[in-house]
């Protein structure tokens, strides 16, 4: 484990208050415990990274660090300046002498103590901004393809409304600000993170950008061929279903899929073909009887035979 801050979030010396935390925050939500359990490697990691982002997200705390007056751990170091005593050297003087404050300035003894003891104060007196709290939303296929809004109940009986943009994956978090655990002295409140899981649709299948179906059709509309009603995240359209298609075939709806993130294109939509038989008819076996003799020289798993 690094025992420097920057070493810790690993940026330079001169990084930018913007690319500690961008660092900071890559590294937590990678090891937050929340999404590790039981893996204390993780949870160490997290909890060096909180304490060096602490240090450098503060330009005080930073310049202390960077002038050798703190450790990686925020505490103070012995002997930082030679013209000046600090706690430990006169708690444990000489000759077994303690608490002694010979030499001393007074002034000096106020800013010792002030220091020691408010750096053992939880969070100081600064502002610190509240805990985050995460959330998981179970939201319905067709919200997370055409974006929607849903409303989350919080433990405390709270309800909000979360905005759903269109096109957001299973797994992905959004953040609603101010909505965890107030902050401390006048700091801001946390923000709630919510995790999206998508319910699975008892029809579409979503495989990237694009959507996917099953489509249901009769004979008669793959031998003859014509236009098929057919269902789509965003509403029917018609797809013409060429003559003499076999069953499984596959067709491309141009645009009917997922859209992308901030943009007006979206992927697209494959229907496969799927044959129902119907109900029993007396002429069509008839009739498919006079084909089969007439065909009988037809064999539709010659190709498989020649490649087994």
């Amino acid at each position: 484990m690094a025992t420097d801050p920057y070493e810790t979030l690993g940026v330079s010396r001169t990084a930018t208050q913007d690319e500690i935390r961008t660092a900071f925050r890559k590294i937590a939500k990678k090891n937050h415990p929340d999404l590790n359990p039981g893996d204390t490697a993780a949870e160490d990691r997290f909890k060096a990274a909180n304490t060096a982002n602490e240090i450098l997200s503060e330009p005080e705390r930073r310049a202390k660090f960077d002038r050798g007056e703190i450790d990686a751990a925020g505490q103070e170091r012995q002997a930082q300046r030679p013209d000046r005593q600090y706690y430990r050297d006169f708690a444990q003087g000489q000759g077994g002498a303690r608490y002694g404050a010979a030499g001393l300035d007074p002034d000096d003894l106020g800013d010792i103590f002030g220091e020691y003891f408010s750096s053992r104060e939880p969070g100081g007196s600064r502002p610190r901004k509240g805990a985050d709290r995460r959330y998981r939303l179970e939201v319905p296929f067709l919200s997370a393809i055409n974006g929607a809004t849903e409303r989350l109940t919080l433990p405390a009986g709270e309800t909000v409304d979360v905005r759903i943009p269109a096109g957001i994956e299973d797994g992905q978090a959004l953040r609603l600000r101010g909505k965890g655990d107030p902050g401390r002295n006048a700091g801001p409140d946390g923000d709630a993170l919510i995790e999206v899981g998508i319910v699975p649709h008892k029809a579409f299948r979503r495989v990237g950008r694009n959507v996917e179906l099953d489509l249901p059709v009769t004979l008669a509309e793959v031998v003859l061929g014509g236009k098929v009603p057919v269902p789509t995240p965003r509403g029917e359209v018609n797809l013409m279903v060429p003559a003499g298609s076999d069953a499984g075939a596959r067709l491309r709806l141009r645009g009917r899929g997922v859209a992308e993130a901030g943009s007006t294109a979206a992927g697209d939509m494959f229907v496969t073909l799927a044959l129902v038989a119907g109900p029993r008819d007396e002429a069509l076996e008839t009739a498919l009887r006079e084909w089969q003799e007439r065909h009988s020289d037809f064999d539709p798993r010659e190709a498989l035979r020649r490649s087994a």
